[in-house]
């Protein structure tokens, strides 16, 4: 299957899970502690996501450790500031009642900026998200590239960005039935904003795609991905740590099924895909020039008067 085949079923479904987040509180009752343990999972995930597959598939990908980790470091600091201005990363149920233990983290600002508080959280999570597509464009063409027998490319950072959308919806529309906003109006900026990681996605894909630099790119790409991921799951869970103490055995388990999820994902990648990553970072320069000498560093035989 190609990757624009591939990555056009993903940003479909992706698209799918967005509409839905909007669609959650008139769908289920929304309890605080139903929606904490959908983030202590998806965090988890995410979290493990970051760790077991973004950041190994940079370094494999002409990109060394330390550059990797410069782009993960920009990736989480850029989401990071994100957050900061625009305050978009809160998931806060419609349906709050009896849980003054979790007001903090859906209520403790509302007030500010009126009826149109809403408009920051959307601007920011479109950015975030429209990074998201980004990302996830960049993880189909790696796993393309290295294993084109393989036919769910990228199936792991899909699969967090899958469950972690309707979070994002849901801080959208909740806001704006806080201020009185209309229900087709919650859909028309719901779809807005669904539409967010296609574009990235595509924007990535046709801009990288046969670049001479495209390994390069690519690898970069999914180390700034890692630093997304990891700053959004741990904006998740470090709340709990000091603000949930009750339901915690729940909440701890669901983390747990989260970052294991995240691992098993990686039983679906042939068992050659790493190996044949790592050959191909350690004998292949296709002359870009920007090993700087990493030869004399993993013993490949270059003599150095």
């Amino acid at each position: 299957m190609s990757p624009v085949v591939i990555l056009t079923i993903y940003c479909l479904l992706i698209v799918a899970s967005s509409l839905f987040g909007g669609f959650l509180p008139s769908l289920m009752r929304l309890t605080h502690t139903r929606l904490q343990m959908m983030m202590s999972c998806v965090g988890g995930l995410m979290l493990g996501i970051g760790i077991f597959h973004l950041l190994p598939h940079a370094v494999n990908e002409q990109v060394s450790l330390d550059r990797a980790l410069w782009w993960m470091m920009g990736g989480l600091l850029t989401t990071f500031f994100l957050i900061r201005i625009f305050h978009f990363h809160q998931h806060g149920p419609v349906d709050t009642e009896g849980h003054e233990e979790g007001d903090h983290h859906c209520h403790h600002d509302q007030g500010k900026g009126g009826t149109h508080r809403w408009i920051g959280v959307f601007v920011g999570l479109s950015l975030h998200t429209l990074l998201d597509g980004a990302a996830l464009a960049a993880a189909v063409l790696n796993d393309y590239d290295h294993t084109p027998n393989m036919v769910l490319f990228g199936f792991a950072i899909f699969l967090g960005v899958l469950l972690h959308k309707p979070l994002d919806s849901l801080s959208i529309t909740t806001l704006m039935t806080g201020s009185g906003w209309t229900l087709r109006s919650q859909q028309l900026v719901n779809l807005a904003y669904a539409v967010m990681c296609p574009i990235g996605a595509s924007l990535f894909y046709f801009g990288v795609r046969g670049s001479a630099e495209q390994d390069l790119i690519i690898g970069c790409s999914l180390a700034f991905a890692a630093g997304i991921f990891l700053c959004i799951s741990m904006g998740d869970l470090l709340p709990e740590l000091e603000f949930h103490s009750h339901d915690r055995l729940k909440l701890t388990a669901a983390l747990l099924v989260g970052v294991v999820l995240s691992y098993m994902i990686g039983f679906l990648e042939p068992a050659h895909v790493h190996s044949h990553s790592s050959h191909h970072h350690g004998t292949t320069n296709h002359g870009h020039g920007h090993d700087h000498g990493h030869g004399h560093d993993h013993g490949h035989g270059h003599d150095h008067p």
